[in-house]
């Protein structure tokens, strides 16, 4: 077998080599610039590559002028094509002795051995005091996210664990409820503030509980936020919904705040977690909004109402929306008007 140079330009690409390597070849350039080029090129009698694509490619991206180079004189057509895909399919079957190349790796103290794709651990060495810390601070920032820090398994109840809203006395309102986006800019304190709203005004109650407190303190109760179950959410949305409408009322309670928990559900599925984390013989809010106009609703919501009563033996209902025609069994029902309705009535009556 001799050995000689060839110029690079007179190297021609195999041009149906079935072997993609082209992620080896920063690998295998960083190898020839370090060591040299230690394995030859084989090319045929016409100058194509046999074996060495990728070393070819890792010579080009070094500017190299010529490679060593073998010939494969006597060798037929077909004994080409074989060794061809013989030497590329045999470097696949190689394994590695992990504690032997561990130990060989550990040995190698001069030289970075992730420029040839080698993954180099640091067994021994401990974190950097400010890799630690931002860990610790991104664990904060997620516990955050998901109001975690609130998280108390102690108080929950039901498969899905519902924090629990303790049952509170209270008077009921004599003024009708204000939404809570206006709880910031008006001066009425005598009311209880309703979360019948879209989910984006209320958001940013779930997103910083904490910075609302003093605020909603100073109203006569709050009614926890009604985020929604629409029936085309996946169930598991459904659930976290009504799981974060439990925990920003328990949140709330544990500031002092008046809750009132307002109660939501779906079609009968939801029946399995939309009741739980509320104590029999609370006072429940519930809404009719949107109920009236539509008969599925409507029936929907009666089963819901059945079955809230059956389960939770609510002390009384606080019904937000206006009336529809329904048999309480006999619980206190107090009607609240939505007012921007009424206030919108009031405009096109004039």
């Amino acid at each position: 077998m001799e050995l000689k140079q060839y110029k690079l330009t007179d190297l021609i690409p195999y041009k149906r080599n079935p072997r993609k390597n082209d992620k080896a070849v920063e690998y295998v350039a960083n190898s020839i610039d370090r060591f040299g080029f230690r394995v030859p090129i084989v090319i045929d009698n016409n100058n194509v590559i046999v074996c060495g694509h990728t070393r070819y490619k890792a010579a080009k991206q070094l500017g190299l002028e010529t490679v060593p180079c073998v010939t494969t004189d006597d060798l037929t057509e077909e004994e080409i094509a074989a060794f061809r895909l013989a030497d590329n399919k045999t470097a696949e079957i190689a394994e590695w002795d992990d504690q032997l190349l561990y130990e060989e790796l550990e040995t190698i103290t001069e030289i970075n051995m992730s420029d040839f794709n080698f993954e180099v651990y640091e067994f021994e060495t401990q974190e950097e005091p400010e890799q630690e810390a931002e860990k610790v601070n991104e664990r904060e920032r997620t516990y955050k996210l998901y109001n975690l820090q609130f998280n108390d398994l102690d108080r929950v109840a039901g498969k899905y664990q519902m924090p629990i809203i303790q049952k509170e006395i209270v008077t009921t309102p004599k003024k009708p409820p204000i939404g809570f986006n206006y709880v910031l800019s008006t001066k009425e304190r005598d009311r209880a503030v309703h979360m019948f709203l879209d989910d984006y005004q209320i958001e940013r109650l779930w997103g910083s509980p904490e910075q609302y407190v003093d605020k909603l303190m100073e109203f006569e109760c709050i009614f926890t936020p009604d985020f929604s179950l629409y029936s085309d959410m996946p169930i598991a949305m459904q659930i976290w919904n009504t799981y974060r409408s439990r925990l920003v009322g328990q949140i709330m309670q544990d500031y002092g705040v008046k809750v009132i928990p307002t109660v939501s559900w779906g079609k009968p599925e939801t029946f399995e977690f939309c009741f739980d984390g509320i104590e029999e013989g609370s006072i429940c809010v519930v809404s009719t909004i949107g109920v009236k106009r539509d008969e599925s609703a409507a029936q929907i919501w009666r089963e819901g109402m059945d079955e809230m009563i059956e389960r939770i033996h609510p002390s009384a209902i606080w019904v937000y929306g206006g009336q529809v025609d329904y048999d309480y069994k006999g619980i206190p029902v107090t009607y609240f008007e939505n007012e921007v309705v009424e206030k919108m009535k009031d405009i096109y009556d004039t």
